[in-house]
């Protein structure tokens, strides 16, 4: 009954807080309109400099790929690791190859699509959408990677930390969880031979590729729109939180501008944590522990990319603070699991790949930005095949095991 009443409450006094809130926004950039408008253009130029063009093509593959089917039939191998690992639905394990190849706003989107469906329950779509919330391999390899520490390999250290970090997380809060449910009070599917996996996995591609049902150029088009209009919520998102953060910084002058922009919104939070990397990154560049709170900002990924994702989980009614707990566990893995792995990981050989100029600043990187994403393509897709082969691998131990451990007859 408690409960219930402090639910109405919050309820009831959101849109007086939010109003509030908005209110004393305005009054701020009206009392600095000099420094609001800077800080509105740094977010712009970040934005449109970089973010924008290194991104775009790879949502838009992002958008082509999960329309053709082939996200739907991996989820089918990935059923027995949702199932008996994660304790969550085995048809979302096509969130979270989703999530884990295009990002958390991807991700959430499936999960949302999935719970419309009625293949989930609202609590356990607040559980998937954390489960499946990632950074795209683009943004930490290309945008962190190379145009920030001048170093594609950094990059990808930072993102197989990252992803082995947010699986660890995953785990973590199902050890906490109870068993989940498809539907309220449905049993779990039973388990079926492992010769009739392929049959599966063609069937899940052929439905979902049917139920999209569009032709390859209407298809592109609108992949493209999709992109850009996610594109643009991105940027918007940067713009506010720029002035957000600026408004933060003069209010209270003891906190410093890295730490508010990295709790509030990723790319800002990871440019100013990698302000003074001027030349290409070495492991005595910089200090373990400052790698560390990196990894732990694109772990947390600011309010703003929790705001994006629980945005698209509107109608599941995933509530703030258990998703905010999922990233605040996340960012804790990755910032100790870069202590242990990165000793290892520093010794794999770089691969060959275009570095940005270390003369080239993010305002400057608007020509090289794209080319640089169409050079390294082939390794990043190269990358997510390899670790979606491995998630496979994993499941399909889970799966043997499972059928042959279940009682004859």
């Amino acid at each position: 009954m408690n409960n219930i009443k402090i639910r109405r409450i919050t309820s009831e006094s959101a849109p007086f807080l939010t109003g509030a809130a908005a209110i004393l926004l305005a009054a701020a950039i009206i009392s600095s309109p000099e420094s609001s408008l800077a800080a509105s253009l740094q977010g712009l130029k970040l934005w449109w400099t970089l973010i924008f063009p290194t991104l775009l093509p790879f949502l838009i593959l992002s958008e082509m790929l999960t329309a053709s089917g082939f996200i739907h039939g991996f989820g089918v191998l990935l059923g027995p690791l949702m199932t008996r690992v994660f304790r969550l639905p085995g048809a979302g394990g096509w969130t979270l190859a989703l999530g884990m190849t295009a990002g958390f706003p991807a991700g959430a989107g499936g999960v949302q699509q999935l719970h419309k469906q009625g293949g989930i329950s609202d609590k356990d779509a607040g559980r998937l959408a954390s489960l499946a919330h990632f950074s795209s391999p683009v943004t930490l390899v290309i945008v962190v990677g190379s145009a920030f520490l001048h170093s594609p390999a950094a990059g990808y250290a930072l993102l197989a930390i990252h992803w082995v970090s947010g699986l660890a997380a995953g785990f973590t809060a199902a050890l906490f969880s109870g068993r989940s449910r498809t539907i309220a009070g449905s049993p779990e599917p039973p388990a079926v031979k492992p010769a009739s996996l392929p049959s599966r996995v063609r069937q899940a591609m052929f439905e979902a590729r049917e139920q999209d049902g569009r032709s390859f150029g209407r298809l592109l088009g609108e992949s493209v729109s999709a992109a850009v209009q996610s594109l643009m919520v991105i940027g918007g998102y940067m713009i506010m939180f720029s002035v957000v953060i600026n408004i933060i910084t003069a209010w209270f002058p003891q906190l410093s501008p890295g730490f508010a922009a990295s709790v509030l919104e990723i790319h800002l939070g990871a440019n100013a944590l990698t302000s003074q990397v001027t030349e290409p990154f070495t492991f005595g560049a910089i200090g373990v522990t400052s790698l560390a709170l990196l990894s732990a900002v694109l772990g947390w990924s600011g309010i703003c990319g929790q705001l994006q994702a629980l945005t698209a989980l509107k109608q599941a009614k995933a509530r703030f603070l258990p998703y905010a707990a999922g990233r605040l566990l996340h960012s804790l893995y990755a910032f100790v699991l870069t202590f242990v792995l990165w000793q290892p990981l520093k010794h794999v050989p770089a691969p060959v790949l275009p570095v940005i100029s270390s003369t080239e600043t993010a305002g400057d990187a608007g020509i090289t930005g794209p080319l640089a994403v169409w050079n390294m393509l082939p390794q990043l897709l190269s990358l997510q095949t390899l670790l979606l082969l491995l998630l496979s691998v994993l499941s399909a131990v889970v799966y043997m095991v499972t059928w042959l451990r279940r009682p004859a007859g």
